[in-house]
């Protein structure tokens, strides 16, 4: 049924989970993986603004994303899965945006992502990638929830 699965990783112990199970059903239905790492440079962009070098900032992001890229492209390999790997930076772009657009560029069947599952005030505050992927992917999403402390797995 699904035969292209993209994972959207970040190194977040709800992208870890994501990933964990995106390869099971990788396995299950005996598909290829796309992992991908959106490079988000808002993280250091405010930094630039206290006097922090942006470019510095933006080139240690770049290689901590193609780092754990590679180490997440070795586990999904450990599992015998075929995977490719793929770095997005896009200034000014949001991180859900550039991930439903690759979902249709590359073409996957189901995007695999991981969520904390905030709802209310916090996610209006925070806002929301898994949201953003939701309303506007072209194809399934399996959103996969951390479960909170207090609560059961």
């Amino acid at each position: 049924m699904y035969k292209r699965i993209l994972v959207p990783v970040d190194g977040s112990p709800t992208a870890t989970q994501g990933l964990r199970e995106a390869i099971r059903l990788a396995h299950d239905q005996d598909a290829a993986m796309l992992l991908l790492h959106v490079v988000d440079e808002w993280r250091v962009a405010a930094g630039d603004m206290a006097g922090v070098n942006l470019d510095a900032g933006s080139k240690a992001l770049r290689e901590a994303g193609a780092e754990l890229l590679q180490k997440a492209a070795a586990q999904v390999r450990e599992a015998g899965i075929g995977v490719e790997t793929a770095l997005v930076e896009e200034l000014g772009t949001p991180v859900g945006e550039c991930i439903v657009r690759r979902a249709r560029e590359w073409p996957a069947d189901l995007i695999v992502c991981g969520t904390h599952g905030r709802r209310g005030i916090s996610r209006l505050l925070l806002g929301s990638s898994a949201e953003y992927i939701v309303r506007h992917a072209t194809v399934p999403v399996l959103l996969v929830r951390m479960p909170e402390r207090n609560e059961t797995p």
